[in-house]
């Protein structure tokens, strides 16, 4: 059965730290609800209601463009293998650029990666956990490589022509603060 909570019981941080995969969903009042996988290894719990998520360079920028219009943010996170469960953090969030004092002070908390965007930083208000028994079993076999190839290939210098050409704006037309 369903549980709620107002703080990340440990028993969930710890389940959180062993996912490979999670989701993000984020939208404004007039937007299209955006929902974004993202995996590698790019979360950490920093407390019992406080996540950081290492954002990535992709083809948008749409949680991004969302957060800066309507704070609200939604994290699922689903057992593929073990126990079935779904686990949902419900906050609000606030976005970290490479030129924020706030980037610069927990970007050390991830690993290296030429791509970093942003740094999204969640106030966790609401827990929610739900019996996840129609999520099919699915085996973990390896971390992608391509993103992490193609900026490296790219370069700093062309990642943020990148941005400026496809992170600027959401589908939506709406600013990402790049």
């Amino acid at each position: 059965m369903g549980k709620q909570y107002q703080l990340i019981p440990k028993k969930s941080q710890e389940f959180i730290a062993n996912q490979k995969l999670f989701f993000v969903a984020t939208a404004t009042k007039d937007s299209r609800v955006n929902l974004s996988p993202k995996g590698g290894d790019s979360l950490r719990v920093l407390s019992e209601n406080r996540v950081v998520w290492l954002n990535l360079t992709g083809s948008g920028n749409e949680t991004a463009a969302h957060l800066l219009e309507n704070d609200r943010m939604t994290l699922m996170f689903c057992a593929f293998e073990g126990k079935p469960m779904i686990l949902r953090l419900y906050g609000t969030a606030k976005i970290y650029h490479p030129r924020d004092k706030e980037y610069t002070e927990l970007i050390d908390l991830f690993p290296d990666e030429i791509g970093a965007r942003q740094i999204i930083d969640m106030t966790v208000d609401l827990v929610q956990t739900s019996c996840g028994m129609a999520v099919p079993f699915y085996n973990f076999v390896e971390e992608r490589n391509q993103l992490k190839n193609w900026t490296e290939k790219k370069g700093k210098k062309e990642i943020g022509e990148y941005w400026k050409d496809r992170n600027l704006k959401s589908i939506d037309g709406k600013p990402t603060g790049i």
